[in-house]
């Protein structure tokens, strides 16, 4: 029997609050704004339910369902292990005739943080447990730590890729751009949760589907007003300026209060690790490439960026700029070449002006 049909019948929470309904696969909000964004004209429970489960490509998540004892191992189970809850939102799925709240659901530690973020077998000694690993998604490996009562994500990675997370942060304080936490830590990159257990972070999936169009996501995120629109031209400029080639559906998106289910603004910018230098020096720092192209496509046919300058100061990027970031992130690298780097891809930036 397919798990979703255990559940066929169950409530889809948002905090203790019954947002929805969940009867024979379809969602039936109950309370309309607390819904996740997908499901206020249908969507696909199934697929967002798979959508919320550690891919299971990666290696640690192997290990993590062998120590965790799951019988079942395909996403939907997976996600459902623990409810399908996650650190980034309070939604969840709570069985019909279950008693469960949110307090007894949500994550308050995490006894395989190092499992899932390095492998370690040590860990297999130890009996399972609630962690928030089943639903942290993405390709690296990586892990939630609780620190000094917030949550921290670890991800695994080579000295470039976190050069390039950290820079693209110190570049975005820098401008003044909203971005997420970075931290270097030994051989891995660490970012805070944003959210802060206060907020829910919805990925733009839940507005255009896999749709990476700008046009198409613009013109989601201008529903929202211009405030959220303007954030998101930002996001695009920062990923010209440093050729982030990952930006995908699931790395971007909003924050929503969790209480009243208000839109507030874009997440912070946030995931680069496939981004400026992180699979190597080219031959010659860098070219024309996509992303620019697809800017300049943009602001062709709806004046984002345009309008965008037209309410904030036109973002200043100089070689001594670069210079300041390159040391902000404690790496060593080619200075010289970031600089050439960066100040080619601001150049689109010259060209729509």
């Amino acid at each position: 029997m397919n798990l979703l049909d255990e559940i066929d019948h169950a409530d889809l929470m948002c905090g203790d609050t019954v947002a929805a309904h969940i009867q024979s696969r379809a969602v039936i909000p109950v309370e309309p704004n607390l819904v996740p964004l997908c499901f206020r004209h249908g969507g696909d429970i199934e697929g967002w339910l798979e959508h919320r489960a550690i891919d299971a490509h990666r290696t640690h998540s192997r290990l993590l369902k062998k120590v965790l004892r799951l019988r079942k191992r395909d996403d939907l189970s997976t996600a459902l292990h623990f409810n399908a809850a996650t650190i980034t939102d309070n939604y969840w799925v709570r069985p019909e005739g279950s008693d469960l709240v949110w307090e007894n659901v949500r994550f308050r530690d995490n006894d395989f943080a190092d499992l899932a973020l390095k492998g370690t077998l040590a860990d297999f000694s130890k009996k399972p447990s609630r962690t928030p690993e089943l639903t942290n998604t993405g390709s690296f490996e990586k892990c939630w730590r609780l620190e000094n009562g917030e949550w921290w994500m670890y991800k695994a990675g080579n000295e470039l890729e976190r050069f390039s997370e950290l820079f693209v942060f110190e570049l975005c304080r820098a401008l003044g751009f909203p971005t997420a936490e970075y931290q270097n830590s030994g051989a891995f990159i660490r970012t805070k949760d944003f959210t802060r257990g206060v907020l829910n972070f919805e990925p733009a999936a839940y507005l255009v589907g896999d749709d990476e169009d700008y046009v198409t996501n613009y013109e989601a995120f201008l529903e929202f007003g211009e405030q959220i629109a303007d954030q998101y031209v930002e996001l695009l400029l920062m990923d010209a300026f440093c050729r982030n080639t990952d930006r995908h559906t699931y790395n971007y998106g909003l924050l929503r209060d969790q209480k009243t289910g208000q839109v507030l603004s874009m997440a912070p910018n946030f995931d680069h690790n496939i981004a400026l230098v992180a699979r190597g020096y080219d031959d010659s720092p860098r070219k024309s490439d996509l992303l620019m192209e697809l800017l300049v496509e943009l602001e062709g046919q709806t004046h984002a960026v345009s309008r965008y300058l037209s309410r904030h100061p036109k973002p200043i990027i100089t070689p001594e700029l670069i210079a300041q970031c390159c040391i902000q992130t404690g790496m060593t690298v080619d200075v010289d070449y970031i600089q050439q780097f960066v100040m080619a891809g601001y150049k689109v930036l010259d060209e729509i002006c």
